[in-house]
C-alpha cells in the first residue's frame, strides 16, 4: 500500500516584523519600554534641546579658533585660540621643544606593546610582556630624564599631559601586584605578616591622598641625612603608588573572600603549594570577579593626579590654570576646563569600556 501523505505548500521564511528588529525594536526596548521610561526619554530629549544648541553655538559656530591673545576673540563664543597657542605647553609642560620626540617615542614604545597584550589574537604576547616589565622602564627613564648619550632634562621641566600620564601609569603598574601581595598578606595565618600588611593598608586609607603627597614631599626630607635630596616627582610616585596599593589590596581581598572554600580545599587536595594554589587556582578567579573594582581604582588614581599641584608639580590641569591666569588669556578658564575635561573623559571612558569588554570575554557572569 502506497504511503499516504498530505501535500503541503512550502513558502520561504518571511522576515521578522520591523518592530522586532532594527532601530524601531531598539527604541521600544531601551527608550519606550514602559510609560515612565517614555516620559523620561521625552524629558531627556527636551533637556538636550535646551542645552545642545546654545552649547554648540558657543563651542563651534561662534567660536574663535585663532589668535595670539584673548583680545583676538571677539565673536562672543569660545576662545579656542588658547588651546592653539598653548597646546605644546599643555602636552609637555616646560620640556625642551627640541626634545619632544623623546616623549613621543617613549610613550609609543609603551602603547604599542601594551596594545599588543590587550588584543587577543596578537602572537608572541610573552615577549611583549617581558619588554614592558623589564626593558621598557630603563628605556623610558633614559628617554625622559636622560642617558645613553641623551642630554639630561630635569623633572622640574616636566608638566602637562606628559607628567599626568607618568604620575598615573607608574602607580597603576605598581599598585596591582603590590596590592595583591598585601591582600594575600592580610589573609595570612602568620600574625607578624598579617599585622604588617594591615598597618600598611589601613594607614594610607585613613588619610586623604593630599596628605600622603604632602608627607612625601615636605615631611620626608626632614628625616633624611643633611644634604640628601630625593627628586620631587619620585617622591610623588612613591606616595601615590603606596596609596593606590592600599586601596587595591582591599579590592583584591574582596575577590579572595568571594572564592568558595571548596576551591582552596580542592587545590590543597591536589598537593599544590601555597603559591601555586594562589597563582593557578585562586587569584585567576578572584581577579576576574573584581575587574570593575580594579578599573575603578585605576580611574580614580588617574583623576587624583591633579592633586600634585599641592607639592609644586604642574600636571595638565595646573598648566591650564597657569595659562588662563596670564594677562593675555584672562577670562578663558572655561575653555581650558572644557579641554581638560575632554582629555580626562577620553582616558577614563577608554578604561571603562575596556573593562566591560574584558568582563564579557572572561565570562565573569555580571549582567551588563
Amino acid at each position: 500500500m502506497a504511503d499516504s501523505y498530505v501535500k503541503t505548500d512550502f513558502h520561504p521564511d518571511l522576515p521578522p516584523p520591523s518592530s522586532e528588529i532594527g532601530p524601531i525594536h531598539w527604541l521600544r526596548l531601551n527608550l519606550f519600554s514602559t510609560w515612565y521610561n517614555s516620559v523620561l526619554t521625552v524629558g531627556a530629549i527636551y533637556l538636550l534641546y535646551l542645552i545642545l544648541p546654545p552649547f554648540l553655538d558657543w563651542a563651534v559656530f561662534s567660536a574663535d579658533w585663532a589668535g595670539k591673545s584673548n583680545k583676538d576673540c571677539t565673536s562672543g563664543g569660545a576662545c579656542w585660540a588658547l588651546i592653539n597657542v598653548r597646546f605644546n605647553q599643555f602636552m609637555y609642560g616646560f620640556y625642551p621643544a627640541e626634545h619632544y620626540w623623546r616623549v613621543n617615542l617613549g610613550f609609543a614604545l609603551f602603547v604599542i606593546p601594551v596594545a599588543a597584550l590587550l588584543i587577543e589574537r596578537v602572537p608572541g604576547k610573552k615577549y611583549y610582556a617581558v619588554f614592558v616589565a623589564l626593558l621598557y622602564p630603563p628605556i623610558a627613564f633614559a628617554l625622559f630624564r636622560g642617558g645613553f648619550g641623551l642630554s639630561e632634562v630635569e623633572t622640574e621641566q616636566w608638566g602637562g599631559l606628559f607628567l599626568t600620564l607618568v604620575l598615573a601609569i607608574i602607580p597603576i603598574a605598581v599598585s596591582l601586584p603590590l596590592g595583591t601581595l598585601l591582600a594575600l598578606g592580610r589573609r595570612s595565618h602568620m600574625p607578624i605578616i598579617r599585622n604588617i600588611c594591615v598597618g600598611f593598608i589601613e594607614l594610607p586609607r585613613a588619610v586623604p591622598l593630599i596628605t600622603v603627597l604632602f608627607m612625601a614631599s615636605v615631611v620626608l626630607p626632614l628625616f633624611l641625612p643633611p644634604g640628601t635630596t630625593i627628586d620631587k616627582v619620585l617622591r610623588a610616585l612613591v606616595g601615590m603608588s603606596f596609596f593606590a596599593a592600599a586601596y587595591m589590596a582591599e579590592v583584591v581581598r574582596g575577590g579572595l573572600q568571594a572564592i568558595p572554600k571548596g576551591q582552596y580545599e580542592a587545590a590543597q587536595a591536589m598537593g599544590l603549594s601555597y603559591w601555586r594554589m594562589m597563582g593557578l587556582v585562586i587569584l585567576p578567579q578572584a581577579l576576574k570577579i573584581v575587574i570593575p573594582g580594579i578599573v575603578n581604582t585605576f580611574i580614580g588614581l588617574f583623576k587624583d593626579t591633579t592633586l600634585v599641584l599641592i607639592i609644586g608639580l604642574l600636571d595638565i590641569l595646573a598648566m591650564i590654570n597657569a595659562a588662563t591666569a596670564h594677562g593675555n588669556w584672562m577670562g578663558t578658564s572655561t575653555e581650558g576646563y572644557v579641554f581638560a575635561a575632554l582629555i580626562y573623559w577620553c582616558f577614563c571612558f577608554g578604561m571603562s569600556r575596556y573593562s566591560i569588554s574584558l568582563e564579557a570575554k572572561l565570562h565573569t557572569g555580571h549582567k551588563r
